[in-house]
């Protein structure tokens, strides 16, 4: 995988900044707001830490099998909880740190061109640090959310009827978590650029 360095910092600021805000969250809210919360937050951090570029920061060849791992049980318990938007986001991120264990040296942003140890064939069929299709499935999946998501952060009131009063930061909260949702898909989808 490959990609200029500053897009990794600018990704890692944007899911770590998402993903410490929704940490932050993690007390606020229903039993059911506070899991979402945890979701997200495990998302943003994962994909803040994943996102740093491998030119300036070095990561232990294991890493990626940490990442795999992780978000590989996120999934299956994002699946169990019927989540299927965080079971979806859990399997790119383990999808990625796979594909960062076929390109040695490779990172979703590493600012080079990694050597691949196969033969061409596996090269040509697998791509520089994915498969072709499963990329663009996920490409379009989360193009898709963020169009959709950010218009249901949209006001839905008529011109005119808007309520002038200042709304209680506790009726916010869900706006702002929903703006993190959208960061954090642009973010996925910018990462899956580099694939």
């Amino acid at each position: 995988m490959h990609g200029p360095s500053w897009v990794g910092w600018l990704l890692v600021l944007l899911c770590a900044g998402a993903g410490a805000y929704c940490l932050s969250s993690v007390r606020r809210g229903t039993a059911a707001q506070r899991r979402e919360a945890r979701g997200e937050a495990l998302m943003g951090l994962g994909m803040a830490v994943m996102a740093l570029p491998a030119a300036t920061v070095v990561q232990p060849s294991w890493t990626p099998w940490v990442f795999a791992v992780v978000f590989g049980a996120a999934g299956l318990w994002a699946l169990l909880r019927r989540h299927p938007h965080h079971a979806v986001g859990a399997a790119a991120m383990v999808y990625m740190a796979l594909a960062m264990v076929a390109v040695p040296g490779g990172g979703p942003l590493s600012g080079g061109h990694a050597a691949h140890t196969g033969s061409m064939e596996e090269m040509d069929s697998m791509g520089p640090g994915g498969l072709p299709l499963l990329t663009g499935l996920l490409l379009a999946y989360y193009a898709v959310y963020v169009v959709a998501a950010g218009v249901r952060l949209a006001p839905s009131a008529a011109p005119g009827t808007a309520d002038t009063e200042i709304a209680p930061v506790r009726a916010a909260w869900p706006e702002v978590v929903g703006a993190c949702r959208v960061a954090m898909g642009i973010g996925m989808f910018a990462m899956l650029l580099t694939l």
